[in-house]
């Protein structure tokens, strides 16, 4: 048997559900006595009169076509007393707008039977009926039917209506909050972040994950950056003057024309920076502590190293053409394989053994 809900018109709360049986007087008066009201006549979500019983019930035609997309319930309005009264909607009632939209009328076969939307795409949600009737299927059933054209609109249309991606660098009161939200010993995660001319300077930046960070052009003087990662980070023109570098990891980092005067890269806890493979022509290095330090297959050409103290420096395969080397410390350090065509060793405190830059 088949049912269905009633409201009366108008409304859209304190509905009956109702069966559909005999006639179109013995649902009126079925009506009459759920709502309480002297039912007079049946509409359907737009407005239609129902005027015979048979309308309601040959909906089930569509449930053998389509299967379970349709449900056994179906809403219809019944109007209180003047019959010629037609079913009428508050259009400022938001409810209101938003049931008369839900409904659809169907044309199958030449007859037309009238479901709401939810039905339609809540049994198979997956089905291409469904694709069709919800809100934003359009652009699929366009795909699917082969409407080239209208789904080249559609592509562009939404793409317009999407936020544009920000892709806008962290200012310094931004990543302060970030900063003052973590204790000191906790890693943030900074991976990918876009840091390009961030005035950074001055900040207690330790163990902090920059890995592949977009710090062009950033201002990290005086930063504390000790156990900080920034492998694959790019830091080209970016200024680190007497910056804190202990134990820092950068590997392959791109570090090209950056200033790095002045910088400390000893851990008294025996951490070795480890700059292998990085990119850091051109670079600044005057005056920086780096004892110890990887600089492996890194490439300096043309980096100014004046009076820098590389102690222990594994400088093995390292491109340092052109690289002035002035007053530097190369006491103990391994320069085999590196390129040292056109670099300045003057005023060396140490003199440098044959056996260091030999295979």
């Amino acid at each position: 048997m088949r049912r269905i809900t009633l409201f009366v018109s108008g409304t859209s709360s304190n509905g009956k559900v109702v069966a559909v049986y005999g006639s179109m007087e013995d649902l009126l008066s079925a009506a009459s006595s759920k709502l309480g009201i002297r039912a007079s006549s049946v509409h359907n979500g737009n407005g239609g009169l129902v005027d015979d019983i048979a309308l309601i019930r040959s909906i089930r035609v569509i449930r053998d076509i389509y299967g379970a997309a349709f449900g056994d319930d179906d809403v219809l309005y019944v109007s209180d007393g003047d019959p010629s009264e037609d079913h009428q909607q508050d259009p400022g009632d938001p409810d209101q707008c938003q049931t008369h939209t839900d409904w659809l009328t169907l044309n199958v076969g030449g007859r037309c039977f009238t479901t709401t939307r939810s039905t339609l795409v809540s049994k198979e949600p997956e089905s291409m009926l469904a694709h069709m009737f919800r809100d934003k299927g359009v652009l699929e059933e366009a795909i699917f039917f082969g409407i080239e054209p209208l789904a080249d609109q559609l592509e562009t249309l939404i793409k317009a209506s999407q936020p544009p991606d920000d892709h806008s660098p962290l200012t310094r009161k931004e990543f302060i909050r970030f900063l003052l939200a973590t204790t000191t010993k906790s890693e943030l995660r900074c991976q990918g972040l876009n840091f390009n001319g961030a005035d950074l300077s001055r900040l207690d930046l330790r163990y902090i994950n920059f890995k592949m960070a977009n710090l062009k052009a950033a201002n990290l003087t005086h930063a504390n950056l000790s156990g900080a990662n920034l492998e694959r980070a790019d830091l080209s023109s970016a200024c680190l003057d007497g910056a804190n570098l202990q134990g820092v990891k950068m590997l392959c980092t791109n570090a090209e024309g950056a200033s790095l005067r002045g910088c400390n890269f000893e851990d008294p806890a025996g951490i070795k920076a480890n700059l292998e493979g990085a990119n850091l022509k051109g670079v600044d290095m005057e005056g920086s502590q780096m004892t110890g330090i990887n600089l492996r297959v890194a490439t300096l050409k043309n980096a100014k190293l004046k009076n820098c103290n590389l102690r222990g420096a594994t400088l093995a395969g390292t491109d340092l053409e052109n690289c002035d080397l002035s007053g530097c410390d190369l006491q103990e350090a391994n320069l085999r394989g590196s390129n040292v065509k056109g670099a300045i060793f003057e005023e060396m405190l140490t003199p440098l053994h044959m056996s260091q830059s030999v295979r």
